[in-house]
């Protein structure tokens, strides 16, 4: 006999009854987390209440490990809460340094004294000095640059761009919210100025996260912020601070 046999069609690959309901129930799980019926609710509620938690002296970022849960177990793409790759990750802690350093004294030099604060921050005043603090200080700082960006910027804009949309008047929308609530959140610690100097921060982040869709820059910017007021406050210098310009 010559010539090729005719190849006979393959059977199609039998998928088990139990990976099938698995894998509808992993679907609809999903579909539920990234909506917005009870079970979406319910989470963006979890993770907005539970913020950074003090356990003993140590802060610890529950409401970001809560968003990189969700991130995973509703299959949305990390690129939608701000997990990009940099271009440069050295280029990247860079400018974000330089921007934090740079905007925290911009605030307290020149927009907090116009907005009648007091040069001293009472609320974490205790940190002057407070050797035996500074460990848990520095590492509390560093949190809130992963933390604090990982919700109010990433999953936040995520959430209400599912909302508004992503057209322009959607996302001024989306960062007047965010600095609006990320302003409220520091009221109950750090009182009006805390949350006016909050409220300002959220709106320039807020603006360059809806310009980039990056997180990176925006985490070492925010812990280089934070790093630069616990330097003044820790070596006692706010009052000199608060009065380069201003007299």
């Amino acid at each position: 006999m010559t010539g090729d046999s005719p190849e006979l069609p393959e059977e199609p690959i039998e998928v088990p009854a139990e990976a099938r309901g698995g894998r509808l129930l992993g679907d609809r799980f999903a579909e539920r987390l990234r909506g917005f019926g009870p079970l979406g609710i319910v989470a963006m509620l979890l993770i907005l209440v539970s913020g950074n938690t003090l356990v003993g002296n140590v802060v610890v970022p529950f409401g970001a490990v809560l968003v990189l849960l969700w991130a995973r177990w509703s299959r949305t793409p990390w690129a939608e809460i701000g997990y990009v790759r940099p271009r440069s990750w050295i280029g990247g802690l860079a400018v974000g340094v330089a921007l934090g350093i740079a905007f925290k004294i911009l605030l307290k030099a020149v927009v907090m004294p116009l907005l009648g604060a007091d040069p001293i921050n009472q609320a974490y005043h205790y940190l002057a000095g407070n050797r035996a603090m500074l460990p848990a200080a520095i590492w509390a700082m560093l949190v809130a640059g992963f933390a604090e960006e990982t919700v109010f910027r990433g999953y936040m804009f995520e959430r209400l761009g599912k909302l508004f949309g992503q057209g322009i008047g959607a996302k001024v929308a989306i960062v007047l919210l965010t600095s609006a609530w990320f302003g409220v959140s520091h009221y109950a610690i750090q009182g009006l100025a805390g949350a006016e100097q909050a409220t300002i921060f959220g709106l320039v982040f807020g603006t360059i996260f809806a310009i980039t869709g990056r997180l990176w820059m925006l985490m070492c910017a925010h812990a280089a912020f934070d790093l630069t007021a616990l330097a003044i406050i820790y070596w006692e210098i706010e009052n000199d601070v608060a009065h380069l310009v201003f007299r």
